[in-house]
């Protein structure tokens, strides 16, 4: 299919398991009585510039060693964003972003999840080895009303940077863009930069029509993924950070976005790319100008302030990931604004040459092929959209493939459709073997846990992975509208 052909007001049409109905009601409230679209906010009426705040912290309620009990609320609040109302999100406990957990290896974490909302939802532990059974699948939602309590231990070795967020069938997609998502650490117990003053960095859409409220999605939003006007840090606009007077920062960053691609710089300055998803590599990679970042996926970055005492800017620069339609250009964002100007006059200790030791999964003894792929169709004359896995769409009632527990594999994930999308499995970290585009193989450059990666169109990524629980699990595009229409897979591990 060529991109162009799409006309960007078509709507989907035929896509099997997702509700039409609902679609066709957010669809109405897009457009206004001359047809012509709703209106959004102007980005400068929202508040910009302040010093970035501390993030919401979850209590440990256990006063028992090496458990982590909690409770967590999902309900709507009205926040003052603006000076003509309140803006209502769905939130974790009131906070934006939700509550951040943070655990050592080894603990036992149990939280109980209490759903106020008007719809059905449960918990994804993303990326976290968690049991099936505990990782909040589709198959999992509660009902409005009701409370669900999760349970699992954290393997030695499970160290990283993860996040929390719903993953209700049909829903997923609404309540993320409303709010719901949070920041999981797991830390080691022996941490090479342990004494390296950290900055967390949870990085989310926001798309406001002109009343100030959270804008239901469009057609392009369904089509392509959802962007609003705003990327948030930590829920504030455009924040300013001060940088450590030491010197020398360690960022973790979280792309919490529907679908937006991160392509983040921080022009006047190098950085070095020391943790992915799970975990910190074996060597930091250093002298870099950027890092691509898909939705979905989290790093851990050094970040020297060198001979600067200036203020710097992060941005996202713009990444050409294959919208389809007749969509604006996407222009350069700027994310925050970093202060220089206290650091110290010093020398900053250098970086361990070695971070961590990370073994290699081994031999496969079995395979899978995992294709995603697009096409248009029409239905009582409207044109439509599937995005689909292995030529179908997702059906809670079947088993797409089926694995081993224990057994090593390699996955050979193709995209053949025309943008990029992230792929994402449950349960496990795996490790990228190599990238293959137009028939050239490239080895993957380095070692490095991860449970989200990106496929360009038209590129083949091969990857090993193993499963260590028998049950279901998901696998699916990480553009949250994607999965909710279809790009979505189960895998049974028996």
């Amino acid at each position: 299919m060529h991109r162009r052909s799409f006309l960007s007001g078509m709507l989907l049409a035929g896509v099997g398991g997702f509700s039409l109905k609902s679609l066709a009601a957010s669809m109405s409230h897009t457009m206004l009585a001359d047809g012509s679209p709703m209106p959004l906010l102007d980005p400068a009426l929202l508040a910009s510039g302040t010093d970035q705040g501390g993030m919401s912290m979850l209590a440990n309620e256990s006063s028992q060693p090496r458990l982590f009990k909690a409770t967590l609320t999902a309900k709507a609040v009205r926040v003052p964003l603006l000076k003509d109302g309140p803006t209502e999100f769905w939130t974790y406990n009131g906070s934006l972003p939700g509550p951040l957990i943070d655990v050592m290896e080894g603990d036992t974490v149990e939280i109980t999840l209490h759903n106020q909302l008007s719809q059905p939802t449960s918990i994804h532990w993303h990326g976290l080895p968690v049991p099936p059974s505990q990782d909040g699948n589709p198959q999992q939602a509660i009902a409005p009303g009701q409370k669900i309590t999760y349970r699992f231990t954290l393997p030695e070795g499970s160290a990283g940077t993860y996040w929390y967020h719903p993953h209700p069938h049909e829903f997923t997609a609404e309540q993320a863009s409303r709010g719901l998502a949070g920041g999981f650490i797991v830390r080691a117990k022996q941490d090479p930069l342990a004494g390296v003053p950290e900055r967390l960095l949870i990085l989310s859409d926001l798309k406001l029509d002109h009343m100030g409220q959270i804008a239901p999605n469009n057609s392009d939003d369904w089509m392509n993924g959802r962007e609003g006007q705003f990327v948030l840090t930590n829920a504030q606009n455009k924040p300013t950070v001060h940088f450590d007077a030491g010197g020398r920062e360690r960022w973790r960053i979280w792309n919490a976005n529907s679908a937006r691609y991160l392509r983040l710089q921080l022009p006047g300055s190098q950085l070095a790319l020391i943790g992915t998803d799970g975990g910190l590599l074996e060597h930091p990679i250093t002298g870099l100008t950027e890092h691509v970042l898909a939705p979905g996926q989290r790093i851990e970055l050094i970040v020297d302030a060198g001979k600067r005492r200036d203020q710097g800017k992060l941005i996202a620069a713009v990444y050409a990931r294959g919208k389809m339609g007749d969509v604006a250009p996407d222009k350069p964002l700027d994310i925050l604004t970093v202060d220089f100007s206290r650091v110290a006059t010093g020398q900053v200790v250098s970086l361990p040459a070695r971070l961590a030791t990370i073994k290699d999964l081994g031999r496969p003894v079995a395979q899978k092929r995992v294709v995603f792929s697009e096409k248009m169709t029409m239905t009582n004359g409207q044109h439509g959209m599937q995005f689909l896995v292995n030529g179908k769409e997702y059906d809670m009632h079947r088993i797409d493939l089926t694995s081993r527990v224990d057994e090593v594999e390699l996955w050979e994930i193709v995209n053949q459709s025309d943008m990029d999308h992230p792929f994402h499995l449950h349960g496990t970290q795996f490790q990228v073997q190599s990238r293959e585009m137009d028939g050239v193989v490239k080895t993957e450059s380095y070692l490095a846990w991860h449970d989200t990666i990106n496929l360009k169109s038209g590129e083949t990524v091969r990857i090993k992975t193993v499963q260590h629980w028998p049950g279901i699990r998901m696998f699916h595009c990480h553009i949250l509208e994607h999965e909710a229409v279809g790009m979505m897979g189960q895998l049974e591990v028996v």
